[in-house]
């Protein structure tokens, strides 16, 4: 069994502070791996009515870019909103597994990026969320994005496993 990141000592290039945040997206880019052979009815099966895995991996992405931008202290461009509104959708021709589990890495890479560039007097800066424009920061936004890409990538682990092997 191996060891989880966080357990693997402190990531170079990452302050302390945000350490937790860093190693939880390199736990969310080894866990979303082992889901790059879902075969394509996994992928897009809802059991119960729940979300797909194929939806996870997509949502993956989106959180982690639509968090850094607000981080940033940008707004959420039209590519963006579209992309929100597509993700619950396999695409035409369905996304295969291999290929979302690639997009949700490459998230995972400019995240750690953002990360690894954000100077820590900035973390306690003030950030507005979405149209409500409700109040958050840096840090709350950067851990928020992690927080959210790890329950994604286990509700897709899960979901997988109960299509693959029925609830």
């Amino acid at each position: 069994m191996s060891t989880e990141a966080w357990l693997e000592g402190p990531l170079e290039g990452v302050d302390p502070y945000l350490m937790p945040v860093a190693q939880s997206l390199v736990q969310v880019g080894r866990d979303v791996g082992r889901l790059a052979e879902v075969a394509p009815e996994t992928l897009w099966a809802r059991p119960g009515g729940a979300a797909s895995v194929g939806f996870h991996l997509k949502h993956v992405v989106g959180v982690l870019d639509r968090r850094l931008t607000y981080a940033r202290g940008e707004t959420l461009g039209e590519e963006q909103m579209k992309a929100l509104q597509a993700e619950a959708e396999p695409g035409e021709p369905p996304a295969d597994a291999a290929t979302l589990v690639r997009e949700a890495r490459g998230a995972i890479e400019r995240a750690l990026a953002q990360i690894g560039s954000t100077p820590r007097e900035t973390l306690l800066e003030p950030r507005r969320v979405g149209r409500k424009q409700l109040p958050s920061t840096v840090l709350g936004l950067l851990h928020h994005a992690a927080e959210h890409a790890v329950r994604h990538t286990g509700q897709a682990l899960t979901t997988a496993r109960l299509v693959r092997w029925g609830a």
